[in-house]
């Protein structure tokens, strides 16, 4: 059985979906297993023979400051839930709580991995050929040095490579342009870092990508800063809210619209499908002693069913064994490399 712990109070919806997606969860994977955490009022209407209810005293709210989340709120339904990653209870958790709470309460009851100085935020977009794009930092890590981005691409490649079962998945530098000599000072030396990594056999580095290269799945994994990366997410969902919205706003404007939808349908449907962000919900954490999964904290019960999914795979391909057998591997150039 693969266990599951779940922070069942975290986001902007709490129990409302959270208990509703862990369901359907279980209703589709007969060899998963959930802890669920949060307060005992909020399972009084849920039951599942594959369901366990652990009890937490406390939430960690949406805006609490990361003192408060750390310090003072030691009994949450975020903390408790990593806590049963760390106890070996669960080989997972996942929440839609607080991103840098849960950043901050999974590092520090986890650890880091031996060669990682920083852990990264990594999720998937979709891409014009069908596929997704893994991308990383998505906020994590605003101020990155170039060894941040090296590691980045290690732990980034190592998850292409378990969830995709990709042995050499190309990696690119986000970049305002594809030469060597454009970018800052950080950049330019990552691109050193990454050419010498590649050198080595540690990684497949295809060289400086820009940002419609993340969309055209010019390569499989881009590495970027926190912010840039969340930026691009952001981005990424605000555009396909507003195809969703024009396309919906067009085909009822006249009964001749209203005819090219009909016939369209399918075809609108299925683009639909493909740019929808909560079908790409679930970031992992990368480079701690544990897997941990965040969840968009606006997310509905099928989103936060697939952030589930992503860490129940990441499981069953053996994301942190893979990750730490590709930083072992990296371990003399990150070695080299270290601040």
């Amino acid at each position: 059985m693969i266990t599951l712990a779940v922070d069942c109070m975290g986001g902007d919806h709490g129990p409302r979906v959270t208990l509703a997606a862990c369901r359907r969860f279980l209703d589709q994977h007969p060899d998963a297993e959930l802890l669920l955490v949060g307060l005992a009022e909020s399972f009084k209407e849920f039951s599942h023979p594959r369901g366990k209810m652990i009890v937490a005293t406390e939430v960690v709210g949406m805006d609490d400051p990361l003192e408060v989340a750390l310090r003072k709120k030691k009994d949450s339904s975020m903390r408790v839930a990593i806590q049963q990653v760390k106890d070996g209870a669960a080989q997972a958790a996942v929440s839609a709580g607080n991103t840098g709470a849960l950043m901050a309460i999974a590092r520090y009851l986890l650890k880091t991995l031996d060669g990682i100085d920083r852990p990264a935020i990594a999720t998937q977009l979709p891409n014009a050929k069908g596929g997704a794009t893994t991308v990383l930092d998505l906020g994590a890590n605003v101020d990155c040095t170039a060894e941040h981005l090296l590691q980045f691409a290690v732990m980034g490649s190592a998850l292409v490579s378990a969830l995709k079962d990709e042995k050499n998945p190309s990696v690119g530098l986000l970049n305002i342009g594809e030469e060597v000599i454009k970018g800052s000072e950080v950049i330019k030396q990552a691109g050193e870092l990454l050419r010498s990594a590649a050198t080595s056999g540690d990684l497949n580095f295809f060289g400086n990508v820009e940002g419609n290269d993340i969309f055209k799945g010019t390569v499989d994994i881009v590495v970027c800063d926190g912010f840039v990366g969340n930026v691009a997410l952001k981005a990424s969902e605000g555009l396909a809210s507003m195809i969703g919205g024009f396309l919906r706003a067009e085909f009822s404007r006249n009964i001749f619209t209203k005819f090219a939808a009909i016939c369209a349908q399918p075809v609108l449907t299925a683009f639909k499908n493909r740019v929808d962000h909560r079908r790409y919900n679930g970031a992992a954490l990368l480079g701690l002693r544990g897997l941990v999964f965040k969840s968009h904290g606006s997310a509905d019960e099928l989103a936060f069913e697939v952030a589930l999914i992503r860490a129940y795979d990441a499981v069953r391909n053996n994301l942190l064994d893979r990750v730490q057998a590709r930083i072992a591997h990296a371990a003399p150039l990150l070695a080299a490399t270290a601040p």
